[in-house]
């Protein structure tokens, strides 16, 4: 067994049912090899049927979880989930303000099954503080549209208004998921990096319910791949890489909407 030579951070939620948030992360950080380190944003009581409940730790102490993590380990990358209020966005972003590590931001505003993970005064507070310290920031269709104003980002023309209206808020780097954009064989993932045209992303569509955590997964495999140094560009086509194949051979877990297989390329998951 190999020492893992990196270190990547998550700052999210918790997902009780392990296929989303700090659980997803810390998974898909171990699959690539390197050391996960993690922030609780938030703790969430949940299942493959859905958010239950939301419990939020004293944004004081979420700061002092920064802190202890920051000052002693060698962070290589970062990424961030669901931070949920203002308070705590504004202790995330002032612990980050001066760092040495590419950060990725998935703006995460509402879970699979339509519960907020965001509250509605901290979208402004997400826009102004967070997105404008992000080396890439990685919204669903969605989430992009609740950001930049643009509704019914239906057609390459809005996507890449949409990546414009990210780059002037500040981001250096934008990939809009291509998981919500219906009616296509393809999945197509639209990524905008400065000084160059916007790049499609284009993988097999997998027809399969078993969607939970995509999200978080993809963001985690992506701030992996950057803590290992790829430059963007082959951390974005890895992880996307990865994630086809944690979806190629997710299972039936629970009575809903279950994880994709975060141990895809590691371990085969076994007949049931």
């Amino acid at each position: 067994m190999t020492r893992p030579l990196s270190c990547a951070l998550t700052i999210a939620g918790s997902d009780s049912g392990g296929g989303a948030g700090i659980q997803a992360d810390l998974k898909t950080f171990a699959v690539h090899g390197v050391y996960g380190l993690s922030v609780v944003t938030a703790l969430t009581a949940q299942n493959t049927l859905g958010v239950h409940g939301i419990s939020v730790p004293d944004p004081g102490f979420v700061a002092m979880q920064m802190e202890s993590v920051l000052d002693d380990f060698p962070v290589k990358g970062a990424k961030t989930g669901m931070l949920f209020s203002v308070e705590i966005i504004s202790e995330v972003a002032g612990s980050l303000q001066i760092r040495n590590f590419p950060l990725v931001v998935d703006p995460v505003c509402m879970s699979q099954t339509g519960h907020k993970l965001l509250q509605d005064n901290a979208v402004e507070a997400l826009k102004k503080k967070i997105i404008p310290i992000s080396y890439l920031v990685t919204p669903n269709k969605p989430e992009a549209e609740l950001l930049t104003g643009i509704r019914n980002m239906n057609d390459p023309e809005k996507i890449l208004e949409g990546i414009r209206v990210f780059r002037e808020m500040g981001a250096k780097s934008v990939l809009i998921k291509g998981g919500h954009f219906k009616g296509q064989k393809e999945m197509v993932d639209w990524l905008g990096i400065e000084d160059q045209d916007p790049l499609p992303v284009r993988r097999p569509r997998i027809n399969t319910r078993n969607t939970h955590g995509t999200g978080c997964t993809l963001s985690a495999a992506i701030t992996a791949n950057l803590a290992k140094g790829m430059d963007l560009t082959r951390a974005i086509l890895k992880a996307r890489d990865y994630l086809q194949l944690a979806l190629e051979t997710t299972f039936d877990l629970g009575r809903g909407d279950g994880p994709v297989n975060h141990l895809a390329g590691l371990v085969q998951s076994q007949p049931q």
